[in-house]
């Protein structure tokens, strides 16, 4: 088996464990989004490993492991304390419990080792950056950078945007429209991404670059059609009807974009 190779089947392997416990918290609290926080927690861990295992450029590992490792740390402590450490399980996760009902439980155990393979799979990225041999200062370190840079401040000012909003008791029950909120429905979403496409800049021209795009091509497939903008949108419209549909109306799903007009009832926009 090659180093890279086992690198992530040990990284897999690690996760496993680490969701095994993250899944009795879950069961314990009945709040299946420790979930989210063990990835966020994992993968960060992930990166931070590859930069310190692998032979590469000095200088571009320490670069990959400090970005990789803010990343986590930032998302996973995001998830906790506004999500988690609020007493009630996400809106997405009710719904898949009461939707699985008796087997809900079980189907959990299995959907926390997805996490795990995921992280794995993810950890493709970092891996690859980080035996690149050429010293660091290429145009795709830099280019690659400044897309890590952009996702994480774009995240960070969507996530402290929207709480501000939520803050505010008279704006309960309405959509932030607010900043980034204005001109995508999921900014939060779309600069995470970005992160993932940082991966694919930084290998290009490497040996097996094309790798690096598998997983931003999941993670793209998974928030636009599986586990991110469907379910968040659904709870959505549960909780806050028509005025979350004129904001599909008139807001960009993902990629920040300006606002469409849209008339109203009475033909006002």
């Amino acid at each position: 088996m090659s180093g890279w190779t086992t690198f992530l089947m040990s990284t897999w392997a690690l996760l496993a464990i680490a969701m095994l416990g993250a899944y009795a918290l879950a069961r314990r609290h009945r709040d299946a989004g420790i979930v989210d926080v063990t990835f966020a927690f994992g993968f960060g861990a992930a990166g931070v490993a590859a930069a310190s295992v692998f032979d590469g450029d000095p200088t571009r590992r320490i670069v990959l492991g400090t970005l990789c490792g803010l990343w986590g740390l930032r998302l996973g402590l995001y998830l906790a304390t506004t999500r988690v450490f609020r007493g009630h399980e996400d809106g997405r996760y009710a719904v898949l419990r009461e939707r699985w009902g008796a087997s809900a439980e079980s189907k959990f155990v299995a959907f926390f080792q997805m996490q795990a393979l995921l992280v794995a799979g993810l950890a493709i990225g970092p891996v690859l950056v980080a035996r690149r041999a050429e010293a660091f200062g290429t145009p795709q370190d830099f280019a690659a950078l400044t897309l890590f840079s952009v996702s994480i401040l774009g995240s960070a000012l969507a996530d402290a945007q929207l709480a501000q909003f939520r803050a505010d008791p008279k704006h309960r029950g309405r959509t932030c429209r607010v900043g980034l909120w204005a001109v995508s429905r999921h900014p939060n979403y779309f600069f995470e991404w970005l992160h993932w496409l940082a991966y694919c800049v930084w290998t290009l021209g490497a040996p097996s670059a094309w790798l690096a795009w598998l997983p931003a091509a999941a993670m793209l497939y998974f928030i636009l059609a599986v586990t991110g903008i469907p379910p968040t949108e659904a709870q959505a419209l549960r909780s806050r009807g028509d005025d979350y549909r004129r904001y599909q109306r008139e807001v960009s799903a993902f990629v920040p974009w300006p606002r469409r007009n849209v008339p109203s009832r009475h033909g006002a926009p």
